[in-house]
């Protein structure tokens, strides 16, 4: 069925701020700074400024593994970018990241500034010695897969989420579009994980740090309320991938940093040290004792 709206370009395109639904006030056609603010500064080495959205979570993550596997120079301070009140613009985060967006790091040990989720993955295996694999013909097929999640997930989150989610009309074209695009990406994840462990081998890896938070998100029917949308039970290599990922506590750490949305318990809004979460443990117990 065919829109009853018809959009007719114009010769020359205008910024229409008021347009946009929720994200309008902190989407724009330009860079730069929009106001001065200076970025917080913790005691650890890494610096992560981020909210814990799929990009957010995948830094995280990869933080809580590192230290899980005992690499304490991995310590980390997790300081929150609130991006629907525009924090993302300010003066000190435009300066780590003239993209304005989240997550940006930090190294005070090398004083490199890293931004793109992915430089960041790649900065921090490379820095570790961890989570990509040593063998070059593995360690190639491991960045196929990071590489493949970089440029993948934009048709997931600023495709298929936004017009399915977030998009103030809906209209069938994007997201029959999208939905087809992300249908698509899973069947060549399922089709994968069917043949490997993880992405690209029987080795853990960056790879599946960066793809976890956009698609095993999905796939466990926990982002956009599209689970049964999409289909998502049938994706059966997906989801087992998907299901053993979860199960990592590093994993079920990093998920939670930086995050403001769903339950209180799910919730870390920020994290300074390793006992933030023994603290929010001791919080969601005290509030189950007392319901």
């Amino acid at each position: 069925m065919s829109n009853t709206k018809q959009y007719e370009p114009p010769r020359v395109w205008t910024w229409d701020a008021e347009n946009g639904g929720e994200w309008a006030k902190t989407n724009r056609p330009i860079a730069g700074a929009t106001h001065k603010a200076t970025l917080p500064r913790g005691k650890h080495p890494l610096q992560i400024y981020s909210l814990g959205t799929p990009n957010g979570q995948k830094v995280t993550i990869m933080a809580e593994e590192l230290l899980a596997i005992g690499e304490t120079g991995a310590e980390y301070d997790a300081h929150l970018i609130r991006i629907g009140e525009g924090e993302q613009f300010s003066s000190g985060f435009v300066e780590l990241n003239p993209n304005s967006k989240i997550p940006a790091l930090f190294d005070a040990d090398t004083g490199s500034r890293v931004f793109e989720s992915g430089a960041i993955l790649l900065y921090l295996a490379e820095k570790f010695g961890h989570f990509l694999p040593k063998d070059a013909a593995a360690r190639t097929e491991a960045l196929n897969w990071l590489f493949w999640l970089q440029g993948s997930a934009p048709y997931l989150g600023g495709g298929f989420g936004h017009f399915y989610a977030y998009a103030p009309e809906k209209f069938e074209y994007p997201i029959n579009r999208f939905t087809m695009e992300v249908k698509r990406q899973m069947d060549v994840l399922d089709r994968e994980l069917g043949e490997h462990r993880y992405l690209g081998g029987d080795e853990y890896s960056i790879a599946d740090i960066a793809t976890w938070p956009w698609y095993g998100n999905l796939v466990l029917g926990e982002a956009y309320g599209a689970g049964e949308f999409l289909q998502v039970e049938s994706y059966k290599n997906l989801r087992r991938w998907a299901k053993e990922i979860l199960d990592r506590p590093a994993v079920q750490r990093g998920r939670i940093v930086n995050r403001t949305s769903g339950e209180p318990s799910e919730q870390l809004h920020e994290r300074h040290d390793a006992s933030d979460f023994d603290l929010k443990t001791q919080d969601k117990l005290a509030t189950e004792t007392t319901v």
